[in-house]
């Protein structure tokens, strides 16, 4: 995904390197490799359905698939927020923090006040989320401090004002109208609705990335920041951005929590930025910034959940998912510095033969 005409000089490095018959820029390196990457995660998703298939035929039985899908839902919209952030070199740790806390807040305004239309509900969660964003965007973009430290501050901030609002108290499925189950549980043309949200989700966020020129900026700030910064990028607002709309996707999926797992409290969504995470960077999304999809963050929420239903099929130990989960992690950042170094390296060997 090319940085727009007038920062691409700036953005990417005049070198190049031959590929086959095609002479490609470290940019449009990066973006092959990319992917090649999910056609990898694609092709190792596969693989994983059709080997716990044969050792457990109703693995692949069309209402088990519809279940997977349904577990990974509110992951992928989350992860999809999570990517943004990522791609301009920046991390977002309190993501589980504001799923739980939007998730209380909605279910209890709705057990309080019965008849609050259910959009307006959606509408409290993203406007919450979202202010919770714009904390984490300030504190990065004006207070200059480490999106890693921010976020790890804010991420027991969050957690501590759900706790603080919960009061040991929790919201029942008995508490909330049906509409709002219905969130989670109804069905839109055989499709079930939470499965929509998140599809809806990828392909604005996809089209985003792709079409606009602030998307294509997003990758022009992670691939060189003092680059583009120069060659006049707003980079600090395009940052706050990815982090309110974060956050707002993270409100969103707090919405969609209450509905489909009913039974809320200050606990909710504990630890899930663990798994948002590592869906992020085993989709591609390179952890170091400027590489990555959408698609690919989507992909790594499926392979995740695929697993975890593979693991629970098979009647395994479910300490493995988290095992699983940790790994991945690590795989997947040592395989980006890698492959970050080998395109560095084939640009100067390329350099140095011109």
């Amino acid at each position: 995904m090319a940085p727009p005409a007038d920062t691409a000089q700036a953005v990417e490095p005049i070198e190049e390197v031959r590929v086959g018959a095609r002479r490609l820029t470290a940019r449009g390196l990066l973006e092959l490799i990319g992917r090649v990457r999910e056609a990898g995660l694609a092709l190792t998703l596969g693989l994983l359905v059709l080997v716990v298939a044969i050792q457990e035929p109703r693995f692949v039985d069309p209402d088990n698939l519809e279940q997977i899908l349904l577990s990974v839902s509110i992951l992928a919209i989350v992860a999809v927020g999570q990517t943004l952030v990522v791609l301009t070199r920046n991390i977002d740790l309190s993501v589980g923090s504001i799923v739980g806390l939007s998730a209380f807040i909605c279910a209890n305004t709705l057990k309080g006040s019965p008849g609050t239309s259910i959009v307006l509900i959606i509408l409290l969660g993203v406007v919450l989320g979202a202010g919770l964003g714009v904390v984490n965007g300030l504190i990065v973009t004006v207070g200059r401090v480490p999106a890693i430290v921010a976020t790890l501050g804010t991420l027991y901030v969050f957690r501590g004002l759900d706790f603080s609002i919960a009061e040991g108290e929790q919201v029942n499925a008995a508490d909330v109208p049906q509409g709002y189950l219905d969130l989670a549980t109804g069905k839109v043309l055989g499709v079930p609705s939470l499965i929509l949200f998140a599809a809806v989700v990828l392909v604005v966020a996809a089209v985003a990335l792709r079409r606009t020129r602030s998307g294509r900026e997003l990758y022009a700030i992670g691939s060189n920041p003092d680059a583009a910064r120069l060659s006049g990028v707003p980079s600090d607002r395009l940052v706050f951005a990815a982090f309110v709309i974060c956050g707002a996707l993270c409100g969103l999926a707090g919405v969609l929590w209450g509905a489909r797992f009913a039974t809320i409290d200050a606990r909710a969504a504990t630890g899930f930025e663990l798994a948002v995470v590592a869906a992020v960077v085993v989709g591609g999304v390179n952890i170091f910034g400027g590489s990555g999809t959408a698609l690919g963050a989507v992909l790594g929420a499926i392979l995740l959940g695929t697993i975890e239903n593979a693991l629970s099929i098979l009647k395994l130990n479910q300490f493995w998912l988290q095992a699983i989960q940790g790994g991945v992690i690590i795989a997947a950042v040592t395989v980006d510095a890698l492959i970050t170094r080998r395109v560095q390296r084939a640009l100067r060997l390329a350099r140095r033969r011109e």
